[in-house]
């Protein structure tokens, strides 16, 4: 009896198994290799318009959320439904596309919604790991000054942007608001 045919079921059925452990667990939240961090250096094209050079000096003024994502990556799927809820609460959102292909990425974007203010495409995926990437996605929580004060690995959540995103990025905004850098003693208290 040939048994090749059950070879891609049982391949199928360990990735399944894999993605189901993965799914629902906690998400963590990284500070120590984040705090005083500047966003890397980078020159890589827009999604939308691949002809158009993005760099650092094409990043917000103000504090900002930096989400990699992949249209190939599950949790990004379950996570974008709440990066479309924070963009429509005002929250800017940079996106990296992180090792996609072009018209997958952009077919994702136009049937889910686009909650980036704008979407960097990192094809080769250097610039994702210069941030500290360790898989998609991951959220980097980013000041005035480009400075990277929480990596939040995992899916982005109402539960994580309550008790640590948000708090984090209020103390950020306030300080920027005021045109002053945060106390260190506030950002320990609440980035991390």
């Amino acid at each position: 009896m040939k048994i090749w045919f059950l070879i891609p079921l049982v391949v199928f059925a360990g990735l399944c198994i894999m993605l189901y452990m993965r799914l629902g667990k906690p998400t963590e939240i990284v500070t120590n290799t984040a705090l005083e961090r500047p966003v890397p250096a980078f020159k890589l094209p827009l999604l939308s318009d691949t002809s158009r050079m993005v760099t650092n000096d094409n990043l917000p003024k103000q504090p900002y959320l930096m989400n990699i994502w992949g249209s190939w990556c599950p949790t990004c799927i379950v996570e974008h439904p709440f990066l479309l809820e924070l963009e429509e609460r005002g929250v800017n959102i940079v996106g990296v596309n992180y090792k996609d292909e072009i018209g997958n990425a952009l077919s994702y974007l136009n049937e889910r919604g686009d909650p980036f203010s704008m979407s960097i495409q990192d094809s080769k995926g250097q610039f994702a790991l210069d941030l500290g990437l360790t898989g998609a996605p991951e959220t980097f929580v980013v000041d005035a000054e480009g400075v990277i004060r929480q990596h939040i690995i995992g899916e982005l959540n109402e539960q994580n942007w309550q008790e640590r995103v948000a708090p984090c990025l209020m103390v950020l905004s306030s300080a920027s608001t005021k045109g002053a850098a945060p106390s260190e003693s506030e950002l320990a208290e609440v980035c991390q």
